[in-house]
């Protein structure tokens, strides 16, 4: 036997190497090698290309990315105990899986991986949006990533696919949507994992696009956006008070009407607005 077929059940692992899940690291382990299988080919063809995962634990994702062909693995786990049993997995995937005792939001992972460069991960709750407003906000366009397939609390999968005049639809939304094709490919129960989290998950899969939808400056078009929604109920004349003295104006010009709500405002108003902010 060789590759997966070699590897023990997820079950077993987490017995033999003492891994019960931590709630201070968002831990909720995804046991069911068919649904990480399932969550590695909505990543799109990974043979040929580097794949970047953040907290695989015990492994299971990692197995199914490896599975699927993914050239190289780079496994970014911060739990030193989960290291024995990618160790195991790397074992049975020869020059195939690397794995690094670090945390994520500290790391560089451009120095480990060659492109094309796919991000798939079972993200912490802890730290799943704060990592994906990263790879969303680099300095440059495109990105390192050709795709990010990323599982979160169903909750925040909304808020990355909402549209204009939902509930959901926010900063979150216009960042995603701005600068990749989002969408919603997979939805697990709480019951698909150990221990069961509070609430229900998502995976969504982005594919970058090769440029932003609409010009703006994203620098501008953050603050714009970032202060239009931390008073999301009060009219944009009045959220966006400090942005401009001549704000009315500059709305107008940008097609927004003064009186809107920023949950009303589209991405490609919301950007002519950085456009009108800018000048």
């Amino acid at each position: 036997m060789s590759g997966i077929d070699a590897l023990p059940p997820l079950r077993q692992v987490i017995t033999d190497h003492g891994l019960s899940a931590r709630k201070s690291l968002g831990q909720n382990f995804l046991l069911d090698l068919n649904l990480t299988a399932k969550i590695a080919r909505q990543a799109g063809d990974l043979r040929g290309a580097d794949v970047l995962e953040i907290g695989p634990g015990p492994g299971g994702l990692t197995r199914g990315l490896l599975a699927e062909g993914a050239r190289r693995v780079l496994a970014i786990e911060k739990d030193a105990r989960c290291l024995p049993a990618l160790e195991e997995i790397a074992a049975a995937y020869p020059g195939r899986l690397e794995i690094m005792n670090a945390d994520a939001l500290e790391l560089d992972p451009l120095t480990y991986l060659a492109p094309p460069i796919h991000i798939v991960a079972n993200l912490p709750y802890n730290v799943g949006t704060e990592l994906l407003v990263r790879w969303l906000t680099p300095d440059r366009w495109p990105p390192f990533w050709d795709s990010l397939t990323l599982m979160f609390q169903r909750e925040v999968a909304e808020r990355i696919v909402a549209a204009p005049g939902s509930k959901a639809y926010g900063r979150l939304a216009l960042l995603a949507q701005w600068r990749a094709e989002a969408r919603i490919v997979m939805s697990l129960p709480p019951e698909a994992f150990t221990p069961p989290p509070k609430v229900s998950s998502a995976v969504v899969h982005l594919t970058a696009l090769p440029e932003p939808r609409f010009p703006a400056k994203p620098k501008v078009l953050e603050r714009v956006v970032a202060q239009a929604f931390n008073q999301r109920r009060k009219m944009m004349r009045a959220a966006l008070r400090g942005l401009a003295p001549d704000i009315e104006d500059r709305l107008k010009a940008a097609g927004i009407a003064p009186t809107q709500r920023a949950e009303t405002v589209t991405l490609e108003q919301f950007c002519a607005l950085a456009r009108t902010v800018e000048s």
